[in-house]
């Protein structure tokens, strides 16, 4: 389970954010920082030690970064996602293209195809012609790979449990019989002829 980077950054940094990028070490490796907020007071800012998160990517820079986050907000769109939920993604694939060149390469070519689908910037795009240029790129190696990272990237973190209302594993807890089962809110409560004693074995 993975649970997002969060840094520490001050309000200077926050209000210049060109300047929270451009630190010395990452001009010194050639690599993007991605940053943001959450909003305060939300189930998620209460799992962050801050509100403001920054992601740190080793080969890919800051505008390939912000591509791929919003190519996986495309692929699985989640309103209560954040972005820094989708962060995870284009860290994990950075990870992926700093272990194998070649998916360096899948990644920048298939990042440049999306820029020109959209018209000069997939980011700045339109929801409509994010869409567009996503669904063109279906069935491609590197549309493959973002979905394929995208499922455990996105779904296998403590921030995306609260984002969902998802309470976790309950096997360390003894199980979901007496813990979370017959939480469903949105139905109305059955009859006790229907719901039998728990075996406790």
């Amino acid at each position: 389970m993975k649970v997002i980077p969060i840094s520490q950054i001050d309000e200077k940094e926050r209000r210049e954010p060109a300047r929270a990028t451009l630190t010395r070490r990452s001009l010194l490796k050639g690599a993007g920082v991605l940053i943001g907020t959450l909003a305060a007071g939300s189930p998620l800012a209460l799992l962050a030690p801050s509100t403001v998160w920054a992601v740190e990517l080793k080969v890919l820079n800051q505008q390939q970064g912000d591509t791929l986050m919003q190519m996986g907000r495309v692929l699985f769109p989640h309103e209560k996602f954040p972005d820094a939920i989708y962060a995870l993604l284009a860290k994990d694939l950075d990870a992926a293209a700093a272990k194998d060149a070649s998916v360096a390469d899948q990644l920048r070519a298939g990042i440049t195809s999306l820029d020109r689908e959209t018209g000069g910037s997939f980011v700045k795009a339109d929801a409509a012609k994010r869409l567009a240029a996503v669904k063109a790129m279906e069935g491609q190696p590197f549309f493959n790979t973002v979905r394929g990272k995208a499922v455990a990237s996105l779904y296998d973190n403590e921030m995306a449990f609260a984002a969902l209302g998802y309470p976790g594993s309950a096997w360390e807890k003894g199980g979901y019989i007496v813990r979370g089962f017959q939480d469903l809110k949105w139905l109305p409560d059955p009859p006790e002829s229907a719901s039998p004693p728990p075996y406790m074995g």
